[in-house]
């Protein structure tokens, strides 16, 4: 992508950005890459996002991090050093080069806690997934022969609370459900209708033994881009190539609710620590955040100048009654990156007094955006806002101007606090870990950005003016008098 221009000056891409609680600095000695870098002239296979996956493992010595990037038509898996140390990147734990087709998504086992063995799910391009063992050089092929489904996998995650089954979700429009225990038929699937509701449809295997896959759904028109589980496992939420983000009661199969783009597909999704909300991500540019509990958009954010490819919750910045996350309860899954909550399931308990989400997205115009959602707009009504928006007027649907699609001058409009330019490429992913946010382009990038007072790897703190103010408002949950003003 070429540089873009502001006011005749070319914008090179930024090494550090302030946010309110400091400044984040890019650590170029944690930049992991493809070896021997070239690029990819495939038509087929250029379009493939870089996805990003972390696993971390317990050692002897104490837990350390594993992580997985794919560029093109290969994959890699490295131990990941974070802000601490530079990446070797001549000694991957493993590297896979595909001559057919192309990795496209990858998830690792939430309970991977043992440094001896590692499980791995990868999609394709062709539609298979792969189980893959790294470390033991292990690998489980579903739909090999392509028997159950032809298009490329879109999203794969491994279920929360489910051990050894996981979902798969296609450019058909289709979701699978599998078994890591079950084989696949000889031929292809007849499949019965189970449950239906308003744009979707679950269907079950006819066949005389269990055998995979487990349950089809079929979601929508068009693509199923990506889904998220909430952090507890009850509700699945799917964006998809219709321009609609649908969220599921998974163990019911029943629909809970639907938000709109305003214009194209959504491309993104993601829920915050508490699973109390969605944010959706996709072509008509904006930030899209619905409420589970009233079953509406709450806010658009507007701050991107093309597609949003990935969107993300940061759970060590959400903000309490201005205690920080340990206020919130840990997840079920207790992978400590999550926050559980029954709100929004149609229980009548009031909602915690919210402070702030952290919310950040990246996108093809190459900039990164921080947004922080507070109470003020969270509790404002559905109706007129002081926004003063030019509506577009392509592909405008029947949804427009209800609480799922609001207009834009009927919503709350989110203005990043952050939006800056870090990649010559187009970005595609984006993941907060506890020390640093990393981000993926499209040219086989993945950079890693230290938060502020976080330790470098020559010892030093870096610290910021915003460092004493970020600490003061998280001081409370450790039962703390501090001063809001620092």
């Amino acid at each position: 992508m070429a540089n873009s221009l502001e006011n005749g000056v070319k914008e090179e891409p930024k090494t550090q950005f302030s946010a309110r609680e400091g400044t984040y600095r890019l650590m170029s000695h944690s930049d992991y890459s493809r070896p021997n870098r070239v690029g990819y002239s495939s038509a087929g296979h250029a379009n493939t996002p870089v996805r990003v996956s972390f696993a971390t493992v317990q050692e002897q010595s104490g837990t350390s991090e594993r992580i997985c990037f794919n560029h093109g038509r290969e994959l890699y898996l490295y131990v990941y050093r974070g802000i601490k140390k530079a990446a070797d990147l001549t000694k991957p734990i493993d590297k896979r080069v595909y001559k057919s087709t192309s990795p496209t998504c990858h998830d690792f086992r939430p309970d991977a806690s043992a440094a001896e063995s590692l499980s791995l799910l990868v999609g394709f391009t062709g539609g298979q997934v792969q189980l893959i063992d790294p470390l033991h050089k292990d690998t489980k092929i579903f739909n090999d022969e392509q028997l159950i489904e032809k298009t490329k996998v879109t999203c794969v995650r491994w279920l929360p609370n489910t051990p050894h089954q996981f979902l798969a979700s296609h450019a058909s429009g289709q979701l699978y459900l599998y078994s890591e225990r079950l084989p696949c038929g000889p031929a292809a699937p007849t499949y019965q209708t189970f449950k239906q509701g308003d744009g979707f449809t679950v269907y079950t295997c006819k066949a005389r033994s269990t055998r995979n896959p487990l349950y089809r759904w079929a979601v929508g028109e068009g693509a199923v881009n990506r889904f998220a589980f909430s952090p507890c496992g009850r509700h699945l939420a799917t964006v998809s190539q219709d321009g609609c983000l649908r969220v599921f009661r998974y163990d019911s199969m029943e629909l809970a609710g639907v938000a709109r783009s305003y214009f194209g597909a959504l491309t993104c999704v993601a829920w915050s620590p508490d699973g109390r909300y969605v944010a959706a991500g996709g072509e008509d540019d904006l930030l899209t955040v619905w409420s589970l509990a009233e079953r509406r958009v709450v806010a658009r954010g507007r701050g991107h100048r093309s597609w949003v490819a990935d969107v993300a919750f940061d759970p060590y910045t959400t903000v309490v009654d201005g205690g920080g996350t340990g206020d919130l309860p840990p997840a079920a899954n207790g992978n400590g990156n999550g926050y559980c909550s029954d709100q929004g399931s149609g229980g009548s308990a009031s909602p915690p007094p919210l402070v702030s989400y952290r919310i950040g997205s990246v996108g093809q115009d190459t900039q990164l955006c921080l947004w922080d959602l507070t109470d003020d707009v969270l509790r404002r009504p559905y109706g007129k806002s002081r926004a003063s928006v030019a509506l577009a007027r392509r592909d405008l649907h029947r949804l427009i101007g209800t609480p799922g699609c609001p207009r834009l001058t009927d919503c709350p409009i989110l203005e990043p606090h952050v939006s800056c330019r870090v990649s010559h490429e187009r970005l595609s992913s984006i993941t907060f870990r506890e020390h640093c946010l990393v981000t993926g382009c499209s040219d086989g990038y993945v950079s890693t950005w230290a938060r502020p007072g976080a330790t470098t790897a020559v010892g030093c703190q870096v610290t910021s003016p915003g460092d004493a103010w970020w600490r003061s408002r998280n001081t409370r949950r450790n039962g703390e008098a501090t001063d809001e003003t620092a």
